[in-house]
């Protein structure tokens, strides 16, 4: 499908001839004979009209020939109309069927009509020919235009996806898939080829077409895109093949990322590549060739490069298995220079050429090494070493190493290394394997070379387009692994498809509520897609493939049977229906039926490789050759199955080499996070699945587009169809169930308002005038429209269309726009021709009067009268030329005066263009640097949003790897259960077995046990003790030290308080700060009353607690009259840890809420300190002003009596207050001794439970020896069964240990929990704080919207790394739920240990009636005891090994909890940042307030200065002024107590919160007092002041009238003030940004030391598997213990092997008679075929023949067809034998990984039952305690007389067992009683955690919200910028005003200057003078007010006010 160079017209291969559809007679022809479509075997489906119905059959006439025939009513498919004849779009057709597509698709495709639309899909035929549809010129055409705007093509979809991923800003992918030869490939590079011209730059496009000279890559724009189209041409060459269907066939698939930045140009490519097919490196099928490469090397190559490669002829290599196989129309010399100069443009250097190409060398000498068996044994021997010279010489090895490790490689025996020489199979086989891993390696290098040199991004990309090049949905007759890898990729991208296109649909009609019944199409893959990749319940075919490859016996066929065992009830499963089938299985895909031959599958999925070698090629002196190797060597660890001694035929295949890190090279498309541990056994499955896995999640964050590519016919044939072949493409490519998705649903919709605006036109009169909702609106429109029902549906926001129906309306919206636009030009037109009309008419008449007056004139010009008139009438004027000429001077006059007005209206005109001309360069200015501040702004946006691609890919890939986890635990869990099931089998044939010994054993072996198990409780007891007694005093220890913490954060407090009290000395105007300290004060006081609360809660569940402990102790003591004192002892100590451990946690609870009330006080005292220092500043500012005014008079000092006595009634009010002060001090002090004395108590009473807890001690350590002098008295009584009962001991003590971690682990899961909630709620009231700042100062923030946005985003990315954290918390919440899984089966283990208990006791009777006979045995039992007692004593030294190794573990465990601690505090760190930032952002709001305050005060100034200038007040009104600013300075000093009384309540409940003592509350006392001095003090130096200021208005009031004019000079100069204050704010927020710069940079340093401590954390984790392994070391030696009861079994095992043997070898020779005849059925089955083929031939031929003249060339292709059918069959031999002779290799190597792991199963499953039983020991101990006192009296009744002395001494020691069996039944109750409250605890911490779901929930909602609110932000802010302008203009008036007031100022300072002088010397005062005296007052006065109204300005904004007034 290449472009051609004819001149032949493309239009015909892309438009329809529409002429020919729309013939009349073609559909009455249609109409007449009523044609239909049925079923035809040569043609698919034929046109024939039916001509008669008889019942369920139709008698039908074909179209064709006439034939008449009957059809099944059933196989009728409906035919469309002939204007339906080749549709664009399939979707379109009225009768959508099978027939009808397919004749659709055959009608365009023999037009030359390749590409078809089908719904959502792209349809594509290959036309086999070069068509010129791909050209610049079509490129250009398609070009911006939309799809349904121009003819199907590939480059309408990829027009489409580019478009979209520009509006939308989504990323895209276009899904190329089809069978091979379908031209995927191609059109592939048709996307590549037009993306590149579309987004590359102007300079690269014209560069683009220019042929490259040199292969030297040319630096110019457009290089990227160039090096982009040439990674094809190299991609080929390495990865493309020629095979029977297809000469360029692509043998991998791939997946280009092409990224774009914002403005849609190429920054960059990247390639991930699929599954290649590396076994054609070795050998090809008939008629098919290997890789490109070797041929073009061997044909291209120079000859010094031959001699270089030592390259040879094409028939010298046998890797060449057809020699060398030309393709029609290419040639190899000319490709190979095609390739090396793509390589150049891609940079790769000469070195990297060579070395490359000496690898592909080496790969064809790899084939010809050649071996020999000797004679007398079957080792193979090399005769010839030259070609491994050859070999060695290319890939930089020593030949002598190479040989050994091929032929005699060294494997690990245990732990020695032996050498083992191999047969001449096994080193064919290393060799192939070694030539295939080198080729993929090779590729793999090459495709992230290509990456390397594609990567230009450094992560800027936008967005980008993926194109996805993959083999599609095939069915052969039978099918391998590497076909069901294939269909499961299609299967999936099928599922993608179906929930693209219809799922999401259907999900969106329903949020929307429209009529929608939700429909399924039999689609839902999942099922089948589970059956393939399940991982466990049951496994799928992948995961039992896997499972199988770990089992050395396992072979192919084993495989199927546990597939048919596991998988044979599954719906999409089908087993062979007979044996002689040749399938082993089928799957029922989407796409149909498909049956799998399950050969050689084992050894495809491990795909094995000799190490030996492998750490030769690692080693080797070229690096080319060591860098393809380096991953695969180092820290290998070996497949288990591969580690034992080799058979005969095992091949050499001791390693899986290479499975670990086959997507190493990789690695950079997907980030580190998916590294793989080096060792790890990793399947061609596994591998497979993650990297579709990976595939899948790119593809559903993309917007995908879905291209089909269809092989019209197998014989590469133009023009030619197969209908069958493409009908079968069709159902497989999933096209008809899209076409039906698509027209079932409702594809296109639109938003109401877009609808209304959009199609109101269709509709004028439809909707009224005014406001209607738009759903009413729409519903209208489409009444009136009379659309049909069905076509549309009507949501909450949008209305939904089926297909075709927005076109429709689109179309009648064209035409009724241009039936409006014909009107308009009508009537244009119409306008125009009547004003010509008239015209005309005027001219017709104007001619008519000049012909009337032509006339009358000739008539009259020889009439003597009409000349003496002529003469006379000129003389008739002389009299009227003086007025005529006075008149012309009036009018001279006039123009005159009109000109000097218009000359001067021009010059003022003049004046306010130039004024213009300047406020137009001043806000161009501005908008220059508002255009520098959005480009800012915009970068910063970028980074921000490269950072949150960064963050969701890597929260992708953790997300995939927690799934892979749940997965592999899943898998483990189900192997448990199975080995458990199978453990408990062996056992019960076991006992079956024993029978008799076990029963006559019993009786011994249940007192040692019960002896054995209370010595080892009694050790787990004092064990238990010891630890509390430490925990105890580490919690003592952590008391003294928060107590230290209390001390020195009290003596902090202390000192700010004095640092407070000193500061607040005056307290202005504090209202609205009041009411916010009163609102916290009672949030506050809610808080203590809810702790308070819960503190009751608290002691009453203590109380109840208590009581029924009490109750407790009361049944206790009944029971402890029946026993002995040291059983009650024991009962008293675990009472007493019980309490102690409840006091210690809730002495830690207290702690806890008391530091938080601490924090939460310093914070509000921060707080508070801020505020204080904002008022000491600003009366600062008013002493100042105060100083300039201190005159005084007589009328003050009146004033300043009145002072006095309203300073007295303050002082009253003042001592008042310290008496409420000091009565609340003093009820502080009682409530702080009633606390410090329930404090003093709990402690004694722990003190109390510690001396209790030793006395239980010591008289546990007496009862301990007398107990331990009984034991060995009873230690005559034990039996064989000892290690049973020791194994289940040891899994006691670990079930113990755990459960005691479990606790340990719940209760700091618990209190992080709480930290974290707590955080979350304070950054979520943070986060409320700063949004309501932002509504309440948007409008004024216009120029600082950029520092806004940055805050907001960095509060963002603290959420994203919260929400990090509660996935943390969801994995420790995981660890939880395993926890209570397991302890869950250990329940069900003991519900289990209590059923063979009972079979036990039934066992005991039967051996009661046997002891009379067996009294002889005792002699014998008692020497049997004493070698139990030599065993005892060896296995508690392993007990001791194992001890030590679980102490080991502790440290390690303890270590990690540390680190995760050092985690946590990193994360405060973190958190203290952010809220450095919140207070930035606070300072900065602050600004802005001010900024505000200062603009409505000069306003307010103005206004006021207006109005006192109007008025003429006297002295009079003065005094009244000054008598209410005393009001005012009394209510203010009223303001100032409140505000000193609610901070000394704050004071107060602070010091109740924290628990200061009595000694702190004086010291706050004498601070208040001093406090108040202080304050007396400043009021009375205020006073004065007051009274100096109102001498100073009295004085100047008189004065005001004068100084109007300097008032409005000084308020031009307060805006030039003003303007300088707005700079110097712009210069504070620029350095504010500065400060958030270096705060990011802070942000980017913590995240990396983040990922530091995550990679420390990994490396812990490898650590604890360290631990791991050290512990199955010692489960190792525990099962060489019990290989001692095994010397029992040992004949029986015996005989068993040698009968199983026999079995499996009879099985194998069945199993390979059946493989062979399956064999020869299944070529039997292929001659058939080919003989029906080849008959099949025979009659295409006679059917042909009449159409072709010459039939020779039909004959040949039907001898070619012969010929290639019979070099089948030859290959099917040859397989069969190489089958044959794989399977005999494979069955040896798996019968030694069977036993193996058959071993390993049954020393787990040993383990396993053992945990099992380990629960319910004691009680079955108890029951044959109790079961043995019975046999005893038995005994003692029977056998009287001889052992009446021993039986009686056996008797009271058994009752003393028993008494202590109770004792251990008590400890157990209490036992159960913690493990209750745990669980309880458990409950409650699940609660909390899905409480914090929820919040995290909430929070995303709120950051939803957020993003809402920072849109509505930006439109206010573009308002308020609209604003400032207007303002920044009536600002320039004022200028312009301000400088004609300041000339007006400097004459009258003058004037004030002299009337100063005339007062000072008391002189009489002018009129001018009282006028500067009234204004100067005026000032005074403003700034005042100034001071009042804006509280929270700063001094600097006060001093900067002060000039004019010292004037």
């Amino acid at each position: 499908m290449a472009q051609r160079s004819g001149l032949e017209d493309p239009e015909r291969y892309l438009f329809v001839d529409r002429a020919v559809i729309y013939n009349p007679a073609t559909q009455a022809d249609w109409t007449a004979k009523k044609l239909v479509w049925i079923p035809s075997e040569r043609h698919g489906f034929e046109a024939a009209s039916i001509k008669e119905e008889r019942g369920d059959e139709v008698m039908v006439e074909l179209a064709e020939n006439g034939k008449k025939a009957m059809v099944n009513k059933d196989d009728i498919q409906k035919m469309n109309p002939p204007k339906f004849s080749k549709v664009e779009d399939m979707a379109e057709l009225t009768c959508l069927n099978e027939a009808s597509v397919l004749h659709n698709l055959k009608d365009r495709y023999y037009s030359g009509l390749i590409y078809t639309y089908s719904g959502l899909f792209c349809v594509v035929i290959n036309p086999y020919k070069n068509l010129p549809i791909y050209s610049e010129n079509i490129i250009e055409m398609y070009r911006g235009k939309k799809r349904h705007e121009m003819p199907p093509h590939i480059y309408a979809i990829s027009e489409s996806a580019y478009r979209c991923m520009l509006q939308d800003r989504e990323d895209q992918s276009i899904l190329c898939t089809g069978e091979s030869g379908a031209g995927k490939t191609e059109n592939t590079k048709k996307v590549i080829q037009y993306l590149a011209h579309v987004a590359s730059s102007h300079k690269g496009r014209k560069d683009h077409n220019i042929p490259q000279e040199s292969p030297k890559p040319v630096k110019h724009q457009g290089e990227l895109e160039r090096q982009l189209l040439q990674a094809n041409p190299i991609l080929e060459s390495f990865g493309n093949a020629k095979t029977v269907k297809n000469d360029n066939s692509s043998r991998f698939g791939k997946f280009i990322r092409i990224n774009f930045d914002v403005t849609g140009y190429i920054v960059g490519a990247n390639i991930e590549t699929y599954l290649l097919e590396k076994s054609r490196a070795v050998r090809q099928a008939k008629d098919e060739r290997t890789f490109h490469i070797f041929y073009q090397l061997l044909s291209g190559a120079g000859e010094h490069l031959k001699s270089d490669l030592l390259l040879e002829g094409f028939n010298n290599y046998r890797f060449l298995s057809n020699g060398y196989i030309p393709i029609p129309g290419q040639q190899d010399k000319d490709n190979f220079q095609e390739t090396m100069e793509a390589m150049h443009i891609m940079g790769f250097s000469h070195e990297e050429i060579l070395s490359m190409l000496k690898v592909v060398s080496s790969v064809l000498q790899f084939g010809n090494i050649s071996f020999k068996k000797e004679r007398n044994t079957d080792q193979a021997s090399m005769p010839e070493n030259t070609v491994a010279q050859k070999l060695c010489h290319l890939l930089g090895m020593n030949v002598m190493e190479f040989t050994r490790a091929i032929l005699t490689p060294r494997i690990k025996v245990g732990r020695d290394y032996v050498q083992k020489a191999q047969t001449k199979e096994q080193a064919d086989f290393a060799v192939e394997a070694l030539a295939k891993a080198t080729y993929e390696r090779l590729f793999r290098w090459l495709v992230h070379r290509i990456n390397k040199a594609l990567d230009r991004t450094k992560r800027q990309g936008a967005s980008f387009i993926g194109i996805l090049d993959i083999a599609g949905f095939e069915i052969f007759e039978l099918n391998s692994f590497e076909q069901l890898c294939i269909n499961y990729t299609n299967e999936k991208l099928q599922q993608l498809f179906n929930h693209t296109m219809f799922i999401l649909e259907q999900e969106e009609y329903q949020r929307e509520g429209i009529e929608w019944n939700f429909i399924d199409f039999g689609l839902d893959l999942q099922p089948c897609i589970d059956l393939i990749e399940r991982p466990a319940n049951p496994p799928g075919v992948l995961a039992l493939l896997d499972e199988e490859c770990w089992f050395p016996k396992a072979t192919d066929k084993t495989f199927v049977e546990k597939l048919v065992q596991e998988q044979g009830s599954h719906s999409k499963f089908q087993k062979p229906r007979q044996l002689k089938d040749k399938a082993d299985f089928c799957i029922i895909h989407y796409a149909g039926k498909v049956d799998y031959k399950a050969d050689e599958w084992l050894m495809k999925n491990m795909d094995p490789l000799n190490d030996n070698v492998a750490t030769l090629l690692h080693q080797s002196s070229d690096r080319f050759v060591a860098e393809l190797w380096k991953d695969e060597i180092q820290n290998i660890q070996r497949a288990s199955f591969y580690d034992s001694v080799s058979g005969l035929h095992e091949p050499p295949v001791d390693r899986i080499v290479g499975l670990d890190q086959v997507t190493g090279m990789t690695e950079t498309a997907f980030g580190s996070a998916y590294k793989t541990k080096k060792g790890m056994f990793r399947t061609v499955g596994q591998l497979y699945k993650e990297s579709l896995t990976k595939l899948m999640a790119t593809l559903r964050n993309t917007n995908p587009n879905f291209v089909r590519c269809i092989i019209p016919n197998h014989e590469k044939r133009a023009g030619k169809l197969d209908p069958h072949l493409v009908l079968d493409q069709l159902r497989c490519n999933g096209v008809l169930e899209g076409i039906r998705i698509c027209r079932q649903g409702f594809p296109n919709r639109i938003v109401f308002q877009e609808f209304r605006q959009r199609y109101e036109i269709l509709t004028p009169n439809a909707i009224p005038k005014g406001f209607m909702d738009g759903k009413q609106a729409c519903e209208r429109m489409i009444r009136a429209l009379e659309l049909d029902p069905n076509l549309y549906r009507i949501g909450q926001s949008k209305i939904f269309f089926r297909a075709g129906v927005l076109a429709h309306l689109e179309e009648e919206r064209d035409l009724k726009i241009t039936d409006i636009i014909i009107f308009f030009q009508a009537v244009c037109r119409g306008y125009l021709a009547r004003k010509a009309f008239a015209k005309k008419q005027q001219q017709l008449s104007a001619l008519k009067v000049l012909q009337r007056n032509c006339a009358a004139y000739l008539k009259l010009r020889h009439w003597q009268w009409w000349r003496v008139f002529t003469k006379v009438k000129p003389l008739l004027q002389v009299t009227r030329q003086e007025e005529e000429l006075q008149a012309k001077d009036e009018e001279l006059l006039k123009v005159k005066e009109k000109q000097t007005k218009v000359e001067g209206e021009l010059e003022e005109m003049e004046r306010k263009h130039q004024q213009l001309l300047e406020e137009k360069n001043i806000l161009a200015e501005q908008l220059q640097a508002e255009t520098e501040l959005f480009a800012e702004a915009e970068e910063m946006r970028a980074r921000l949003a490269a950072k949150k691609q960064e963050l969701e890919e890597i929260l992708h890939d953790l997300e995939s790897r927690v799934e892979e986890e749940e997965e592999r635990n899943q898998i483990l869990q189900n192997e448990k259960k199975k080995m458990q099931a199978h453990i408990q089998d062996l056992e019960e044939q076991l006992d079956e077995e024993e029978g008799a010994r076990q029963k006559l054993q019993l009786e011994k072996v249940t007192a040692e046990a019960k002896i054995k198990k209370m010595e080892e409780e009694i050790l787990l007891l004092e064990d238990q003790n010891s630890k509390f007694i430490k925990e105890k005093k580490l919690m003592e220890d952590r008391i003294a030290e928060c107590s230290s913490q209390l001390a020195e954060e009290e003596e902090k407090a202390k000192n700010l308080a004095k640092i407070r009290n000193k500061q607040e000395v005056m307290i202005t105007d504090l209202e609205e700060r009041l009411k916010k300290e009163e609102k916290t004060r009672q949030e506050l006081e809610k808080a203590k009353r809810k702790l308070d609360g819960e503190t009751t809660d608290l002691q009453d569940q203590i109380a109840e607690l208590q009581a029924q402990i009490d109750e407790l102790k009361i049944q206790l003591a009944k029971k402890e009259e029946e026993l002995q004192g040291a059983l009650a002892r024991g009962d008293d100590e675990t009472l007493h840890k019980n309490n102690a451990l409840k006091v210690v946690r809730e002495l830690q609870a207290q702690i806890a809420e008391l530091q938080e009330d601490f924090e939460s006080e310093k914070a509000s005292r921060n707080k508070a300190e801020k505020q204080k220092r904002d008022l000491s500043e600003e009366l600062e500012a008013l002493k100042t002003e105060l100083e300039d005014t201190l005159d005084t008079t007589a009328a003050q000092q009146e004033l300043r009596t009145k002072r006095e006595q309203e300073v007295a009634e303050l002082k009253k009010a003042l001592e008042e207050e310290t008496k409420n002060h000091e009565a609340q001090i003093q009820d502080m002090r009682q409530r702080h001794a009633t606390a410090l004395e329930e404090l003093s108590e709990q402690l004694e009473q722990a003190k109390r439970f510690k001396a209790n807890l030793e006395k239980n001690k010591q008289g546990l350590e007496t009862d301990n020896k007398e107990l331990a002098c009984e034991v060995k008295v009873l230690q005559q009584v034990k039996a064989e069964s000892e290690h049973k009962r020791k194994k289940l001991d040891a899994q006691v003590q670990e079930l113990h240990a755990k459960v005691s971690e479990g606790d340990r682990l719940r209760v700091e899961l618990a209190e992080k929990a709480n930290k974290l909630q707590n955080e979350l709620d304070n950054v979520s009231t943070l986060l409320e704080e700063a949004e309501k700042k932002g509504i309440k100062f948007a409008k004024d923030a216009a120029s600082l919207e950029s520092q806004l946005q940055d805050t907001q985003e960095l509060l963002q990315e603290e959420t994203r790394q919260k929400l990090n954290l509660s996935s943390r918390i969801r994995q420790l919440e995981e660890e939880k739920n395993s926890l209570q899984e397991q302890q869950e089966e250990e329940e069900e283990a003991r519900k289990n240990l209590e059923k063979q208990v009972l079979a036990l006791q039934s066992q005991l009777t039967d051996t009661k009636k046997k002891v009379d006979d067996d009294l002889g045995t005792i002699e014998s039992l008692e020497e049997a005891k004493k070698k139990l007692l030599k065993d005892m004593e060896a296995l508690g030294q392993r007990l001791e090994e194992k001890a030590l190794a679980y102490d080991k573990l502790e440290k390690t465990k303890n270590r990690l909890q540390q680190e995760l601690d050092d985690l946590m505090v990193d994360l405060d760190h973190q958190r203290q940042i952010v809220s450095n930032l919140e207070k930035k952002q606070k300072k900065f709001d602050q600004l802005l307030a001010e900024e505000k305050n200062i603009s409505a005060r000069y306003a307010e100034e103005r206004d006021r200065a207006e109005a006192e200038a109007r008025e003429k007040e006297t002295k009079a009104l003065s005094l009244a002024r000054a008598l209410e600013e005393a009001l005012e300075a009394k209510e203010e000093f009223e303001r100032q107590n409140k505000q000193l009384r609610a901070d000394m309540e704050d004071l107060m409940s602070s010091k109740d919160d924290v628990g200061k003592n009595v000694h702190e509350l004086e010291k706050s006392k004498r601070a208040l007092e001093q406090q108040v001095e202080e304050m007396r003090t400043q009021l009375e130096e205020l006073e004065d002041e007051l009274q100096a200021t109102e001498d100073a208005k009295l004085r100047l009031e008189v004065n005001m009238q004068a100084m109007k004019a300097q008032f409005e000079r000084d308020l031009q100069t307060r805006d030039e003030q003003n303007e300088e204050k707005k700079r110097l704010l712009i210069k504070q927020v620029r350095e504010l940004e500065a400060e958030l710069e270096d705060e990011r940079k802070q942000r980017a340093l913590a995240v990396a030391s983040k990922k530091k401590m995550e990679i420390d954390l990994k490396d812990l984790e490898a650590q604890i598997e360290a631990a791991n392994k050290a512990r199955d070391e010692v489960i190792k030696q525990l099962r060489k213990l019990q290989a001692q009861m095994k010397d029992y079994q040992r004949e029986l095992e015996e005989a068993r092997a040698s009968r199983d043997e026999i079995f499996a070898q009879s099985k194998e020779s069945e199993k390979k008679l059946k493989s062979l005849e399956a064999e020869i059925l299944q070529l039997q089955e292929e001659l058939a075929s080919s003989e029906r083929a080849r008959r099949h031939a025979e009659q295409e031929r006679d059917e042909l023949a009449d159409e072709i003249a010459n039939s020779a060339s039909g004959k040949s292709a039907l001898l070619d067809e012969k010929r290639r059918l019979e070099a089948r069959i030859a290959q099917l031999e040859e397989e069969l034998d190489e089958e044959q002779s794989n399977m005999e290799l494979l069955n040896d190597r798996f019968r030694k990984t069977t036993l193996q792991v058959d071993t390993l199963n049954a020393e787990l499953a040993a383990e396993r039952s053992a945990a099992q039983k380990s629960d319910n020991a004691r009680q079955q101990l108890e029951r044959q305690n109790k079961e043995l006192k019975a046999k005893l009296q038995e005994l003692e009744g029977a056998v009287k007389s001889k052992f009446k002395a021993t039986i009686s001494a056996l008797e009271a020691k058994i009752g003393q067992l028993e008494e202590q069996l109770e004792q251990e039944a008590k400890e157990r109750a209490a036992a159960n009683k913690l493990v209750r409250r745990t669980e309880k605890k458990l409950k409650e911490i699940f609660m909390q955690v899905e409480d914090e779901r929820r919040h995290a929930d909430q929070y995303k909602e709120q950051m939803e919200k957020a993003n809402a609110r920072m849109k509505q932000l930006k439109r206010q802010l573009e308002e308020a910028e609209e604003e400032a302008t207007r303002a920044n203009a009536s600002r320039r008036k004022l200028q312009r005003e301000l400088d004609d007031a300041t000339e007006a100022n400097e004459g009258l300072s003058r004037e004030v200057s002299t009337l100063k002088n005339r007062l000072r010397r008391g002189g009489p005062i002018s009129f001018s003078s009282s006028r500067s005296g009234r204004r100067q007052l005026h000032i005074e006065g403003a700034s005042l007010e100034l001071s009042d109204d804006d509280t929270e300005s700063k001094t600097s904004d006060v001093n900067e006010t002060q000039p004019p007034q010292s004037e």
